[in-house]
């Protein structure tokens, strides 16, 4: 479904689990988990199946962000940090929802960064999943070379310096099967999702070279996760470390899931999905 966060602007929401559960006389409510999926460009898709595995402990909300996926179209100069960041709070008081947990995965935990500095009172907690604090150019080149060899570090290089169509497919082919220690359990994912590239192609080159996110993170006053994988080329676990390290006693929290790259719960199911879950549950 879509719901309208201000005029000409409907967001694509999908929600599983029940809001409201028996518990004995009384009804009891669940918090909402409102998930925010990488990218940008991309859509909710590939936190299904596995988020299901949540809806005991919290209703899960899919968003596709503003512009993306299902939502209806926006130009893609609006698809900004702030914009998207204001929009989960749009979103809540849409639909009701107040003191969310919010989980932002990549791209989604860069708006999970700018929302935690511009509405730091909001949530009751945030996860920051395989995410970073800036571009880090050469931390992630030294990643890619180190698991794929100069062409990976070549086609890597290549892409962030003229985000377009042309230098896309060769990191397509070259760096994004270097994100996972694992071969997918899940061939068919990449086809169920709704990209549209000229938003990574613009976010890449207006907002990416400049991104520095770890000074908001001292406005944080709830519990935060920082979930990273040890492995992860285009997120590297060193950054995981300085955006937990930003932020202030007694919130941050900062798991590192060995054998795992990008998105940690793709590689090492088990331990990302505890992960999470105690943290949901704690």
């Amino acid at each position: 479904m879509q719901i309208e966060i201000e005029p000409g602007v409907r967001l694509f929401i999908d929600v599983d689990g029940a809001g409201w559960v028996p518990d004995g006389p009384r009804l009891r409510q669940k918090p909402t988990l409102i998930v925010l999926h990488g990218g940008p460009g991309y859509d909710h898709s590939s936190f299904k199946p596995v988020f299901g595995h949540f809806t005991d402990l919290a209703q899960v909300l899919y968003v596709d962000h503003r512009g993306h996926g299902r939502s209806s179209p926006r130009p893609v100069a609006e698809c900004t940090l702030d914009t998207l960041a204001d929009d989960v709070v749009r979103l809540c008081a849409a639909l009701g929802i107040e003191q969310p947990l919010v989980l932002g995965q990549s791209f989604g935990g860069f708006v999970a960064q700018r929302y935690l500095a511009r509405h730091p009172a909001h949530p009751a907690k945030v996860v920051l999943s395989s995410t970073s604090h800036h571009f880090g150019l050469a931390r992630k080149l030294a990643v890619f070379e180190r698991l794929g060899g100069p062409t990976a570090r070549a086609a890597a290089q290549a892409f962030w310096a003229d985000p377009c169509e042309a230098t896309w497919a060769p990191y397509v082919e070259r760096c994004l099967p270097l994100y996972n220690t694992r071969p997918t359990a899940d061939p068919e994912a990449r086809e169920r999702t709704l990209m549209r590239p000229e938003i990574l192609f613009h976010w890449s080159r207006a907002e990416m070279p400049t991104l520095n996110l770890r000074p908001g993170l001292a406005a944080v006053c709830c519990p935060v996760l920082v979930l990273a994988g040890e492995e992860d080329p285009v997120t590297p676990v060193e950054d995981a470390r300085e955006i937990a390290a930003a932020i202030p006693a007694p919130w941050g929290r900062l798991v590192v899931v060995p054998d795992a790259g990008h998105g940690v719960w793709r590689d090492q199911e088990a331990a990302g999905i505890t992960a999470l879950r105690r943290f949901i549950a704690s």
